[in-house]
């Protein structure tokens, strides 16, 4: 007993202690589907905070390195990536708190992107297995896009070809990505080269990937606006990373 009392004070202390001081590498900030809260990265764990401020509150607490938080569209739960195990899996788990549940098993780093449009998927990015028509061979900078039950359960292979940074439409149908043409460093600024990441939009439908972006600099992390008729993303095309935005664009996001 006297142990379970200790812990807690010992969170509430850290909790106390986080929000008193400067707060530094506050990273993969995900707002919550109705704007309320922003989940984040700090030191290896999961945060969340009230978008208008206030105290950020420990989501996960573990020694390992917790990262890439993912809302799913009902705002009730959080995908992240963990190496609890080792390399990175990713695991899901309740968005007001409670024990994670871990969803990929395989022996390579894999990072949660989104989940599906209904919620009973997430999509990831993992290295397993190229398509043997595929002329890629398997490299850890060049991830393809696979799919795992919330419930647990087979992994599907989505894409064979590298797609990072992937958001669905609430319908489902249009997905927008960067691709992942080499193995360039993610940090590197100002890169300019024929490998440098841009901006697709897949149209489920029709099974059709469209680039809409052709700047030779980098061109990334884009997300879809409140209406889904346009996307923002970053890019270096006007010198540091500034937003963007494209759309709309008749075709695209039909």
């Amino acid at each position: 007993m006297k142990r379970i009392i200790f812990i807690l004070l010992w969170l509430s202390l850290s909790v106390s202690v986080f929000s008193q001081n400067e707060a530094l590498w506050l990273r993969y900030p995900a707002i919550s589907p109705d704007g309320q809260k922003i989940a984040f990265t700090c030191k290896g764990d999961v945060y969340i905070v009230p978008t208008s401020g206030g105290t950020a509150l420990a989501l996960t607490f573990h020694e390992a390195h917790d990262f890439m938080p993912v809302w799913s569209n009902d705002g009730k739960s959080i995908a992240f990536a963990s190496n609890r195990y080792g390399n990175f899996d990713v695991f899901i788990v309740p968005a007001d708190g409670g024990e994670p549940r871990r969803l990929t098993w395989y022996s390579t780093n894999e990072y949660p992107y989104a989940f599906s449009a209904d919620d009973k998927s997430v999509i990831f990015g993992g290295i397993r297995q190229d398509a043997a028509a595929h002329r890629q061979f398997p490299s850890d900078s060049q991830p393809e896009v696979y799919s795992v039950p919330v419930a647990g359960g087979k992994v599907d292979q989505v894409w064979t070809f590298p797609a990072e940074d992937i958001k669905i439409s609430r319908d489902g149908n249009s997905w927008v990505y960067h691709d992942k043409k080499g193995g360039e460093n993610a940090w590197r600024k100002h890169h300019t080269s024929s490998i440098a990441r841009d901006i697709w939009i897949y149209n489920q439908k029709d099974d059709k990937h469209t680039m809409i972006t052709s700047f030779r600099g980098e061109d990334r992390n884009p997300v879809f606006s409140p209406d889904e008729k346009s996307i923002f993303y970053l890019s270096e095309e006007s010198g540091s990373f500034n937003i963007q935005g494209r759309g709309p664009q008749p075709g695209i996001f039909t």
